[in-house]
Parts: C-alpha cells; sequence; structure tokens
C-alpha cells in the first residue's frame, strides 16, 4: 500500500516548530516560481508541497494570505539583498561612485531582478494576492501597508544623494522617488510583453533621468 506525503515527512524533533514554517512558505513560494497561479496556492496544496498533513499548517498559519504576505516579505527582503550588493562600491575601490552612478546602478540592478526572475517579481505586486482582501483579516492587518518601504527608501535615499550632490534638482525626493519606482516598475512589466518592441538603446536612463530630475 502506498504512503500519502504526510507519512514520507519525519516528524520535526521538539523546538524545530519554526522550520517547519519556514518549509511551508518556501513550498509556497516554490509553487508560484513553477508557475501555480492564485487559485492554485491552497492549503492542501502547500500541505502537499512540503509532505504533510494540511491541519499541520494551522499552528502555524491561520490561512493562505498570511502565508503569501511572509513569501511577498521574503521576495521584497530577495530585492533589497540584491539591490544592496548592487550599490556597493567595487571590491578593493577607496573611490565612491557619484551619486547618479549609485542610482542608475540601483536601477539597472532593479531590473535585472524584474527581467531575470520575472515570477519572482509577479510576487511583489499583487499578481499573488489581493492585498485588500488580505488587509482585512485580523491576522494580516497592517502589515500589508509596510510591504516594499524598505526598498523604496533604498530609491529615495539615492535620489537625496543626488539632490545633495546637485545632480538632481528635485525638491520633493519622496514624490519623485515615488514616480521613478512606478517608472521603472512600468518598463519592468512592459518589456516582457513587447519582445518585438524596438526599445531605444538609452531607454532607461531616460527613465532615470527623467524621472530623478537629473
Amino acid at each position: 500500500m502506498q504512503s500519502n506525503s504526510a507519512d514520507q515527512r519525519p516528524r520535526n524533533r521538539r523546538g524545530e516548530g519554526s522550520r517547519l514554517r519556514d518549509e511551508i512558505v518556501q513550498a509556497a513560494a516554490d509553487l508560484l516560481d513553477e508557475g501555480v497561479n492564485e487559485d492554485g496556492i491552497s492549503l492542501r496544496a502547500v500541505a502537499r508541497q512540503v509532505g504533510i498533513a494540511a491541519q499541520s499548517i494551522y499552528a502555524h498559519f491561520p490561512d493562505r494570505d498570511t502565508i503569501l504576505l511572509e513569501v511577498v516579505k521574503n521576495a521584497f527582503t530577495e530585492l533589497g539583498t540584491h539591490l544592496s550588493r548592487a550599490t556597493l562600491p567595487a571590491e578593493g575601490s577607496t573611490v565612491e561612485g557619484s551619486a547618479v552612478d549609485s542610482l542608475s546602478a540601483l536601477c539597472d540592478a532593479y531590473l535585472s531582478f524584474a527581467l531575470e526572475r520575472p515570477r519572482r517579481y509577479r510576487i511583489l505586486f499583487g499578481g499573488v494576492w489581493d492585498a485588500s482582501r488580505a488587509k482585512s483579516s485580523p491576522a494580516v492587518g497592517d502589515e500589508v501597508e509596510t510591504l516594499g518601504q524598505d526598498v523604496f527608501g533604498m530609491f529615495v535615499s539615492a535620489l537625496d544623494r543626488c539632490v545633495s550632490e546637485g545632480s538632481s534638482t528635485s525638491t520633493d525626493t519622496y514624490a519623485d522617488a515615488a514616480a521613478l519606482w512606478v517608472g521603472i516598475h512600468g518598463y519592468a512589466s512592459v518589456r516582457p510583453a513587447t519582445p518585438e518592441f524596438r526599445w531605444p538603446d538609452d531607454v532607461v536612463r531616460r527613465i532615470v533621468y527623467g524621472l530623478a530630475k537629473i
């Protein structure tokens, strides 16, 4: 007689419940990376991916939306790490680049993440769940409102530095950083859907310099 998936996974030892929690979140992320749409991310599907009974999830998450919230938070953390690495000075260099160079590197890194990892990028911006609906869940609450703020803060800081350097004429870096983020996001979303369009070689520079008022 063939055993079910829940029987195939060894039980966590005492104190290892957090590992199962992480595995549940990773399982949902893996399903999304494989192209499963939002409707396919059920508790049963996630449990099957992990190799546990669906009821076991309730010890860690009250519903699907709280699992997806963790998936989105982790994806933003990945994006933030990717951006941070791209904007660090070159190894061994003692010369700090210009503020414009740093802002350009930040935007290039953002686009590389979006274009090279389209399914993971899709997780970030409502392609996975209904954030408005999730916000009504007591288990999710106001956490939805803070998603992505750390990443957005990187754009604001980079533009602040451009202003301090005298290379940007922005008088409201928060608003202009928001416009820049929307512009870069728009390009990241449109580019894969229009493979035959003849994009100008300097289109990214035009977006960044125009919206950052450089």
